[in-house]
């Protein structure tokens, strides 16, 4: 005689769970969401369908510290770079980033590069075998050790990657659209997202098989995004860029294995993603010198310098609310070093809209920028150029004083690679007198 395991009812938009069905969700507010989840299944007297597992014997630290490393699987340069020379045997890595950025292409090429060595798996749940396959040869891609499908059952995916020989990459693309039939919610809801990944996360580390696992996000930042799997994974990274420019940024925000807030970064082309050897000369590869609200700066990612220009243009303001736009830049920031200008230079401000923009895509949130953002607004306002040849760097405090910025040595060094020279001075008023001459 078969007896029921007792139900938990499970919102299917946010993963609260309740004792008793109800018609809206106490915790989202969303209505109809609640389904009846049986986690047990479906029990029949004496058998179970869940297979109960030997708990592994404890090992002491002295023990496991005799297990030899793993060695890591080589990919692509700057996948490396950020990874920490490579992918980690048993690791599970989430590679998120916007729809449309190239999450796809950029996880074709990494399984091109492993493939060389190693048997790689490239499971789609958003295209079908030929459409994949046609995006590959389209990148001149071609290997016996790179094998596709398209699935999105998740039992079904594991019993695959069961069977011999077992690959020592797999990728799937997208998390969202992968799903467990004894889950009562849709392909890409929360509840489908968190528990299918804790199911690959699990076969993966017992396996020993490096799992990377696609995922979309929107500006806003939706629940099933990776904010639910950052704490189930090992490492996390962010393809970003915009869509419109050929550079992408990848960006290691979680890293158990290597460094964090490291940067790779690639240019799109008909072929793929390519890496891009030397960034700097790159973001400044279209720069136009002898204009007013041009200057450089150098920014640190990771332990990377990066040469980059900062653009600002100012406009007399036609309403009674000055305008202030920033691209690539804090808007808080760019407030600050506003305050800053028209209290202590004396830059009259309030009457010009003012527009900063950070050319090539790149985001640069460290302060270090800010003597660069000053110069330019100033230079604009002024209508008068800065030497092409200066770099500015430093951080602004609110009585006008330059803050030392970490890991000088490095930025002047690069800026000195590529023949330019780092402005130095003790506050904003002294680094104007020197570019810009007289405040007047």
């Amino acid at each position: 005689m078969a007896k029921t395991a007792s139900a938990v009812y499970v919102c299917t938009e946010c993963g609260n769970e309740t004792g008793q069905w109800v018609g809206k969700c106490g915790s989202c507010g969303t209505w109809n969401s609640v389904k009846e989840f049986r986690g047990g299944g479906t029990v029949t007297a004496g058998k179970s369908k869940q297979v109960l597992q030997v708990a592994p014997a404890l090992v002491t630290l002295s023990q496991s510290t005799d297990t030899p490393t793993l060695d890591r699987i080589s990919s692509m340069p700057e996948v490396d770079r950020v990874l920490g020379a490579g992918v980690v045997p048993g690791s599970v890595i989430l590679l998120a980033g916007e729809p449309g950025i190239g999450k796809s292409t950029l996880l074709l090429s990494i399984g091109q590069a492993i493939a060389k060595t190693v048997p790689v798996c490239y499971l789609s749940g958003e295209e079908s075998v030929h459409q994949v396959a046609d995006r590959a040869r389209r990148m001149g891609i071609t290997s016996d050790q790179f094998s596709l499908a398209s699935l999105t059952n998740l039992d079904q995916i594991l019993e695959v990657l069961s069977v011999e020989p077992r690959p020592k990459l797999v990728i799937i693309d997208s998390i969202q659209t992968v799903y467990d039939p004894a889950l009562p919610s849709t392909p890409g809801s929360l509840v489908q997202v968190r528990e299918t990944a804790m199911r690959l996360v699990e076969f993966a580390k017992r396996e020993q098989i490096a799992l990377i696992l696609s995922s979309h996000v929107t500006k806003e930042g939706t629940m099933a995004g990776p904010r639910t799997l950052e704490h189930l994974v090992d490492v996390v990274l962010y393809l970003e860029g915009d869509r419109y420019h050929v550079l992408r940024m990848l960006r290691g925000v979680k890293n158990r294995f290597g460094p964090t807030d490291e940067i790779g970064v690639f240019q799109m082309k008909e072929s793929g993603l390519e890496t891009v050897a030397n960034p700097s000369a790159r973001f400044l590869s279209e720069r136009t010198t002898n204009l007013p609200g041009s200057v450089l700066t150098c920014v640190l990612e990771g332990m990377r310098p990066f040469l980059i220009e900062v653009q600002a243009l100012t406009t007399a303001t036609k309403f009674g609310y000055a305008k202030r736009r920033a691209i690539g830049v804090d808007t808080n920031r760019l407030e600050l070093v506003l305050a800053v200008l028209e209290r202590r230079v004396g830059l009259k401000l309030a009457e010009h809209d003012v527009f900063v923009n950070v050319v090539g895509g790149l985001k640069a949130v460290e302060p270090a920028i800010d003597l660069a953002i000053a110069v330019a607004i100033a230079s604009s306002v002024r209508n008068k150029p800065v030497d092409p040849k200066q770099v500015f760097i430093g951080e602004i405090g609110l009585t006008g004083e330059l803050r030392r910025v970490r890991f000088a040595d490095r930025r002047k060094k690069e800026s000195e690679r590529f023949g330019f020279e780092l402005v130095a001075g003790t506050d904003v008023n002294s680094v104007f007198q020197q570019v810009l001459g007289s405040n007047k």
